[in-house]
C-alpha cells in the first residue's frame, strides 16, 4: 500500500470498508464517507485481499488529469459468512475485544482467536488482551496462522501496532514473543498452565490484523502428539513406524542439556542407518547445538554433494512448516545451530558407513539468553539485553548464538547507557550479516541497526565487513540484530567500552549516521588501545 501523499498525485482506488446500507438500494458514498485505504500502484503494492467491516464494501476509481497507459485493475469478489471468524472465547464484560478461554473437561481443547473486525483491517487505538487459562498439568500452545500488522521489517520496537505474548497470568510475565512485522505459521508454547496475548494498534494506517489458535495440550505429550503438530511436513525420508533407539524426542522439561551422539559413537555407525531427533522447548527457550565430534563417511571425489552421501540433515520452523535450514557431510566439525522456535529436528542418514566414520557428538542445550553471555537480560522483550556503564566500563557484545550460526526470524536488541558526560565506542571486530546494502527487506537482507534513542530507525548495516567502527552522539546508543527466514551468517562480536570525552585523543569517528568504511582520524589513547587488545 503506497501512501496517501504518493497515490493522490495520480490515479487511485479508494477502499469504503465501513458503509452503512439503508433501504433495497446499493449504499452511497459522499465527500464525508470515511474511507479506509487508498491504493496505487502496481501489483505489488496492493494487498492481496479487501474485506468489509460489515455487509457492504465500495471501491472508488479515480482518475488523474495526466493520460495514461495503466491498464486499471481486474478482480473477484466473493460473500462469506462472517461467523466464520468468531473468536471462541469468552468476552468480558464491558470489553470490546478481550476475551477468556479457559480449559475444561467437557468442553474442546482448542479453538481460535481473532484480531477485531478480522478479516477487515482492525480498528486503529485497539487494545485486546486474550487470557489463556489451562489445568495444573496442562500447556498452552498458539499457533499464529497469519499475522498481518505492517508490510516492513523494521523493528518491533519502533512499531504501533504489535502482539505480545506473555508466558503468565499478567503482563508482568517474561515475553515469549513480539509480533509487529507479517509473519505465518508462528508457534508458541507456554512453560506452565497460563498464557496472555496483548494486541495493541495505534497506527493510522492499521493492518489485516491476525487470526490464530489455541491448544491445551497435555504437559506429558507423547511422540504421536508431536507428529499431529507437524501433520504436511516431510523431513527427511519417511521414518519407519517400528521407531528404533535412535529416533528420539528431547523436551526442556525433562532436560535442559545433554549429549546427542550417533548409533555407537566412537565407533562406526552401522551401514543404512537412518535416525530422526525432535527437539521441544518451551516459553523463551530455544535450542541450541553445539557439535563437538563430527565424521561421516565420504564419497570419493572433489565435489561435496550431501545429498549423495552420509549426512546430517537440521530443519527449523518456517511459516508453519519444517524446512532445512543445513545439511553437514563430510568430517568438517559443523559451526553451532539454533532454532528460530521452539522446535528443531534433526534427521541422520548413514547409508554407507566405514571402518573410518565415527559419527557425531552434539552437545544440545534449551537456552534463554540466546547464547550472549554478557549484559543483563530484559524481561520483557523476547530477545533484550541492556549494557550499564555504572555495572561494566568495557566489555563484548555478540550475535545471538556468535561464533555459530545466528537464528533465523529473530530479533534481538542492545541498550547501552552510559553516564552523562560518557559516550559508546563500539568496534566491530566479526561481522558477518547475510544481505546487501542498503539492508532492505525488498534484498531479503538480515541487517544490524545502529541509532541513537528509541524511536529513529538508525543507520543499518550488512554483509561481510572486515572492520566497523561507531561512536555514539550522546550517553545512549542501541544496537538492533534483526535476521529473515533464508539464510545464515556467524553474525558479529564488538568491543564496546563507555568514555567521557577528556579520556579521549581527538576522534574523528561519523556517529551511527556515517558510512560503513568508518576511518579514525586520531587514534585513541594508549590506554584506551591496550584496553581493547585485552578483550580481543
Amino acid at each position: 500500500m503506497t501512501q496517501l501523499s504518493s497515490c493522490t498525485r495520480g490515479d487511485y482506488l479508494k477502499v469504503y470498508s465501513e458503509v452503512g446500507t439503508h433501504g433495497p438500494g446499493p449504499p452511497g458514498v459522499n465527500e464525508h464517507s470515511k474511507w479506509s485505504r487508498i491504493l496505487c500502484g502496481n501489483r505489488n503494492d496492493a494487498p492481496p485481499a479487501l474485506y468489509s467491516h460489515g455487509s457492504a464494501l465500495v471501491l472508488e476509481l479515480n482518475s488523474g488529469e495526466k493520460e495514461s497507459n495503466s491498464t486499471g485493475f481486474i478482480g473477484t469478489y466473493k460473500f462469506i459468512d462472517r461467523r466464520n471468524f468468531e473468536t471462541d472465547g469468552v468476552l468480558v464484560s464491558d470489553s470490546d475485544c478481550d476475551y477468556v478461554f479457559n480449559s475444561h473437561s467437557n468442553r474442546p481443547s482448542q479453538g481460535k482467536f481473532y484480531s477485531p473486525r478480522y478479516p477487515s483491517s482492525y480498528p486503529t487505538n485497539s487494545q485486546c488482551y486474550y487470557h489463556f487459562h489451562a489445568r495444573k498439568n496442562e500447556r498452552v500452545k498458539l499457533v499464529f496462522e497469519e499475522s498481518f500488522l505492517q508490510k516492513s521489517d523494521e523493528s518491533c520496537l519502533n512499531r504501533a501496532d504489535t502482539i505480545k505474548v506473555f508466558d503468565g497470568k499478567v503482563a508482568s510475565a517474561p515475553v515469549i514473543a513480539m509480533l509487529c512485522n507479517e509473519i505465518i505459521g508462528y508457534e508458541i508454547l507456554s512453560t506452565g498452565p497460563d498464557l496472555l496475548v496483548e494486541f495493541i494498534a495505534k497506527s493510522k494506517t492499521p493492518g489485516q490484523g491476525f487470526k490464530a489458535r489455541y491448544h491445551f495440550q497435555p504437559d506429558d505429550s507423547s511422540i504421536e502428539d508431536v507428529v499431529k503438530s507437524s501433520e504436511g511436513t516431510s523431513v527427511g525420508p519417511a521414518v519407519s513406524a517400528a521407531t528404533s533407539s535412535c529416533h528420539q524426542v528431547f523436551r526442556s522439561d525433562k532436560s535442559r542439556s545433554g549429549k546427542l551422539i550417533s548409533p555407537l559413537y566412537p565407533s562406526p555407525y552401522p551401514p543404512k542407518t537412518h535416525c530422526h531427533y525432535d527437539f521441544l522447548a518451551r516459553g523463551r527457550q530455544r535450542v541450541r547445538l553445539l557439535f563437538e565430534d563430527f565424521n561421516l563417511q565420504r564419497v570419493t571425489g572433489n565435489i561435496i554433494d550431501c545429498e549423495s552421501m552420509d549426512s546430517l540433515d537440521v530443519f527449523v520452523e518456517v511459516d508453519g512448516r519444517l524446512e532445512k535450514m543445513a545439511s553437514f557431510c563430510g568430517s568438517d566439525v559443523p559451526k553451532g545451530i539454533m532454532s528460530n522456535g521452539p522446535k528443531l529436528a534433526v534427521d541422520f542418514r548413514g547409508v554407507y558407513s566405514s571402518r573410518y566414520s565415527r559419527g557425531f557428538k552434539i552437545s544440545y542445550h534449551f537456552v534463554e539468553d540466546y547464547g550472549i553471555s554478557s549484559g543483563k537480560q530484559l524481561l520483557e522483550y523476547p530477545c533484550a539485553f541492556v549494557y550499564n556503564s555504572s555495572v561494566k566500563a568495557k566489555g563484548v557484545v555478540t550475535s545471538p548464538n556468535h561464533p555459530g550460526l545466528y537464528p533465523r526470524d529473530t530479533e534481538c536488541n542492545y541498550f547501552f547507557h552510559g553516564t552523562k558526560e560518557q559516550r559508546v565506542h563500539l568496534h566491530f571486530i566479526h561481522f558477518d550479516v547475510e544481505g546487501v546494502h542498503p539492508c532492505e527487506a525488498v534484498s531479503a537482507s538480515d541487517y544490524v541497526q545502529l541509532s541513537y534513542d528509541g524511536n529513529s530507525r538508525g543507520t543499518r548495516h550488512c554483509g561481510q565487513l572486515k572492520e566497523l567502527k561507531v561512536t555514539s552522539k550522546k550517553n545512549f546508543m542501541r544496537i538492533t540484530f534483526r535476521s529473515n527466514d533464508r539464510l545464515d551468517g556467524t553474525g558479529f562480536k564488538a568491543n564496546y567500552i563507555f568514555l567521557k570525552d577528556n579520556e579521549m585523543v581527538s576522534v574523528n569517528m561519523p556517529a551511527v549516521g556515517g558510512t560503513d568504511s568508518l576511518k579514525w582520524s586520531w587514534m585513541l589513547a594508549l590506554n584506551v588501545i591496550l584496553l581493547y587488545l585485552t578483550l580481543r
